[in-house]
Formats: C-alpha cells, structure tokens, sequence
C-alpha cells in the first residue's frame, strides 16, 4: 500500500500555444491526446498508481479548463481538482500546493509534476519517485529530478551537479544540486553536455511541507505567509482574495535556487517534455522518407515532414520538413524550424480560434 503521507499535485494549467490548432486556451497540451486513447495528463495521474494514494492526489488547474481537466479524470474526485483563480507562475502554485496538502496532512510530503511529460518506463519512474518521496519524507533537502541530457539543448534549465550522495531504496544515483542554470546559448550548452556534470532540470520537484515552508520563510515570506494562513476547511474565499497577491515567479527562482540544501535523483526512466511539435517525430509511426504521420496523410516526392490529420486527407507534394496540423476549422503550416514561434501566431488568429 502507498505511504499515506504521499501525495502528488499535478500541474495542469498551461496555454494552448505550442500545439495549435490541435490545442486552444481550453484544450491545451496536457487535455490531447497526442500518444494514445488517454490525454496527457490522464496517463501523468495513472503513473501515480502505487506511489501515491488516489485520494492525495491533487491536480491545479485554472478556471478555463476545470471542466475539462475534471471530464479528462473522471476518477477523480472534482473536489481534488482545483482551479487557481489566475495564472501566476510555478512559485504560487508550489505554494498552493504544499498549503493543500499541510491543510490535510502537517506531515505530508509533496511531489509536484507536470501534466504534461511523456514517459514510457512507469515501473522505473515510479520506483525513483517512491525513494525520493522516503528521502524527503527523512531529511531536510528540496528534491528535484535531473534527466541527462541527450544533446545540446537551449531551452531547457539546467543543474549543475555535485557530489554522489547515500542512494535510497535502490532509487539510483542521488546526487547533490550545486546551482541551477538559466537555459544557456549554443556553446554554452555544448560545453555542459561534453562536461558531464550537468543535466537537465525535470521540473518534478518532492519536498516535506515543513521542509518547503522553513525554505519559504527564508527566501520568499509571501510564500510563507500564505501557506500559514491556508484554511483548514473550504478554502475558496482565501483563494479568491489572497492568491493573486502572491510574486509571479518561478519556484526555481523563488525556493530552489536559495535553498540550504537541494539534491536530485538522476532519472533513469526515459523522458520528453513533448515542447513543441518537432517532438512528435520521437513517437509517431514514420514511412521510408521519414514523415512522421497521424491521421489521414498520403505523401510523395516528401520527406521529413510532420503531419497530423483530424478528419481530412493531408497530401504532401514535393515538400520537406514542415508541420502540416489539420483540425475541423483551421489549418497550419510551418517548417519545423519555425515551430519555436507559433506564440506569434495567436494575436492574429480570431478569437475563437484561439
């Protein structure tokens, strides 16, 4: 049986930018179903099973998508999903979070994800994520999770690596934060990925709520005060009134990177944060010139393209590595280079079309 002082909440209020059309305001990432029959965030609330008991998990969403996170987990509790009042940043969430959980369980020990990753190897993630729960749960440290990096990336936050520490429960190498990196350039990149002693930040987090608070205290009072003054009991007024006063900043800058003391668990579960549309090419079928394909898609003369049909026969003629995305009422197309920029799309699309 799972610890009953684990829990987990699950970070699921993100934008529909990167996936558009696919995605909109309402249906982002995390609600497609992109890999399979379950949406994204349904196979990140069933990684759980086993590590954490249904009843602690807890999923943060906003307003816009409460429904639809609700309908996308019907078997979870609606009272377990609960929508922020406004987008702030990962800070106040974690804030939220660790309040949550103290308000049911003063011992607790939270793990905070993402809704949104892609991983295949649940039995060695969830074998990772129980240890770094028991050695949150015995000491003082903020945990984060490291993924080693597989080439030179940019967009991704990195940490700095320290020494081996003492493993737990045969969770693999635990090794000690020495600083978090802000995404580098090019050769900044291809240097920490030839050193070896850097890695991706996962962006899965595990902390004890008392651990979390006494860092809050320190660094981000804001933080503190409102996790203190959390209610017990039907939280929404103090929701409504307190949350948007809290910083817009990222956990990372407002806890981890002042932290006394911050270790992680080098993942040896498989990984992707599934960021933008290039990604998919890792997952979906592919024919002999190297179209990553879903849907209705016939090709020739074309290669590396990446197509996804929802209803209407996509035909690629002559053309190479571009994103063609087919929805009921509205078409992109993009080279896969551009993908990075759809952001820039969505002040010119009509609003229902967002």
């Amino acid at each position: 049986m799972p610890n009953p002082h684990f829990h987990a909440c699950v970070l699921a209020g993100g934008s529909g930018e990167r996936f558009w059309p696919l995605s909109r305001v309402r249906t982002p990432k995390h609600l497609l179903k992109l890999f399979s029959g379950r949406t994204l965030l349904e196979d990140t609330v069933l990684r759980l099973e086993g590590v954490v008991p249904r009843e602690n998990i807890l999923v943060l969403t906003n307003s816009s998508q409460l429904e639809r996170a609700r309908a996308a987990l019907p078997f979870i509790p609606a009272s377990q999903i609960v929508a922020e009042p406004e987008r702030r940043d990962t800070a106040p969430a974690a804030a939220l979070a660790t309040a949550l959980v103290r308000s049911r369980d003063p011992e607790g020990v939270v793990a905070l994800l993402p809704a949104d990753h892609f991983i295949r190897d649940q039995a060695t993630f969830a074998r990772q994520l129980t240890a770094a729960f028991g050695r949150a749960q015995g000491g003082n440290e903020l945990l984060t999770f490291a993924i080693r990096p597989s080439f030179p990336a940019t967009g991704f936050g990195y940490l700095e690596l320290g020494e081996e520490l003492a493993p737990a429960g045969g969770a693999g190498p635990f090794r000690r934060v020495v600083r978090f990196v802000e995404k580098p350039n090019a050769e900044t990149a291809r240097g920490y990925l030839a050193s070896g002693r850097y890695a991706w930040n996962g962006g899965i987090f595990v902390w004890h709520v008392q651990t979390f608070l006494a860092e809050a205290a320190r660094s981000a009072p804001e933080l503190e005060a409102f996790i203190q003054d959390f209610p017990k009991a039907d939280p929404a007024a103090f929701l409504a009134r307190r949350f948007a006063m809290l910083p817009r900043i990222s956990v990372d800058y407002a806890i981890m990177e002042k932290a006394t003391a911050v270790a992680t668990v080098v993942a040896e579960f498989d990984w992707d944060d599934v960021g933008a549309w290039n990604a998919l090419r890792a997952h979906l079928k592919s024919d002999p010139a190297g179209n990553a394909v879903r849907g209705s898609v016939v090709s020739t003369d074309s290669s590396g393209n990446i197509a996804v049909s929802t209803g209407r026969t996509i035909a690629l003629c002559g053309v190479k590595d571009l994103v063609v995305v087919e929805t009921a009422d509205a078409v992109l197309v993009c080279h896969r280079d551009a993908v990075q920029d759809l952001k820039k799309l969505q002040p010119l699309l009509p609003e229902e079309l967002r």
